[in-house]
């Protein structure tokens, strides 16, 4: 997975979707092109809370020891294979876990005469919800909410874009990834068959390349050649 996606839902419809207490205080804006660093909306529990949170929270995770923020655009997702034993993402996916809502995400795939970009969406126009981690950096200033994607390998027909992908949560799953089960192999059990064929694979245009873009025509479908098995190589970006 690259380092784009698409969050869009205001405040009021993320917080009656997930049944969480919004805490954005207006600070939540749709955007179609979310970049790393970004702010985005994150469904969390706390432990002086009595529910789950909605919050907005900077995208790529900076731990608590983390000496200033500079590294924060490599941390914008955590493999699933090593999450759990990996220093900087080790505490967050014990302890802090979090839902990250998205109507879609991006890729790119190589073909003659350039790249063509791609948005993973649902077919009936729902919600995705990302298995991802959170926490909080105390550095100069108010303390800095900071989160990361969880991703895994690629199944399907998701494989023909990209190697990567984000590890998709059922509704079903919400509640042991917030609060729940200590087996790491059933929290970062694969997205079933239902679920991936649930996706749609949808060519989009160029203009998502650039970060200064937004809007709902970035997810516009366009005209473009059939998918093949697997890309000849992998998209530009493999941050995910």
């Amino acid at each position: 997975m690259c380092g784009r996606y698409a969050t869009t839902r205001s405040a009021a419809d993320l917080s009656a979707l997930f049944e969480a207490y919004d805490e954005t205080g207006g600070r939540l804006a749709a955007d179609y092109n979310v970049a790393p660093t970004d702010p985005v909306p994150i469904v969390r529990v706390c432990a002086d809370s009595a529910g789950s949170l909605l919050s907005v929270a900077r995208w790529g995770l900076l731990p608590h020891w983390a000496k200033d923020t500079r590294g924060a655009a490599r941390m914008i997702n955590a493999r699933a294979e090593t999450v759990a034993t990996t220093r900087a993402y080790a505490h967050s996916f014990a302890r802090r876990r979090c839902l990250v809502p998205a109507d879609g995400w991006y890729e790119w795939v190589r073909r003659d005469g350039g790249k063509q970009a791609y948005f993973m969406t649902p077919r009936d126009g729902g919600v995705l919800a990302f298995a991802g981690l959170w926490s909080v950096w105390h550095g100069a200033g108010d303390p800095l909410l900071t989160c990361s994607v969880v991703t895994t390998a690629a199944l399907g027909e998701l494989a023909g874009v990209h190697d990567r992908m984000p590890l998709l949560l059922s509704r079903q799953r919400w509640s042991d990834w917030l609060h729940g089960a200590d087996d790491p192999a059933l929290l970062l059990a694969p997205p079933d068959e239902k679920s991936l064929s649930a996706i749609e694979i949808r060519p989009v245009g160029r203009a998502v390349g650039d970060v200064r873009n937004d809007g709902p025509e970035l997810i516009a479908r366009v005209a473009a050649e059939p998918l093949r098995a697997l890309p000849e190589e992998p998209a530009a970006s493999t941050l995910f």
